[in-house]
């Protein structure tokens, strides 16, 4: 049986403080090994690689990774947390971290909203004026 797909980020030399950034966010997170080239770690039970692959690539929006949060407190947290120290905000719950990986810190009952077609569209009318979400605003769209 195949093992599990996991992600490699490519960092300029900065593999090892992403990791340590990341696992101080995310439960249940923890640095597996770190070999210089490569760090390998865990972030709420998902592995991840962080390889020191030079300047040569760059994060963008064409990849992101999706939080789903079941209340407002931890949309809070997770967008508070992921924008701080040179972070940047977005659009729709959109954010990038400070070493440029994009996020999406979402209402985990955001696709339930959206499936009810009479609601679908006001809702996405709230978001589309949001950088991070007010779920409250989104439940009285």
């Amino acid at each position: 049986m195949m093992k599990p797909l996991y992600p490699c980020l490519w960092f300029d030399n900065q593999a090892r403080a992403a990791a340590e950034f990341y696992c101080g966010i995310f439960p249940d997170s923890t640095i597996k090994n770190d070999n210089g080239l490569v760090v390998n770690f865990e972030l709420n039970g998902q592995l991840f690689m962080g390889l020191n692959g030079g300047p040569k690539f760059h994060f963008n929006e064409a990849i992101s990774f999706v939080i789903p949060c079941k209340d407002q407190k931890e949309i809070d947290y997770y967008w508070d947390k992921l924008t701080a120290d040179g972070g940047a905000e977005s659009m729709c719950g959109w954010c990038k971290d400070k070493f440029g990986l994009s996020w999406q810190v979402v209402p985990a009952q955001l696709g339930e909203l959206m499936s009810d077609p009479a609601r679908a569209a006001r809702v996405t009318q709230a978001f589309m004026k949001m950088r991070k979400f007010d779920i409250e605003a989104l439940l009285n769209a």
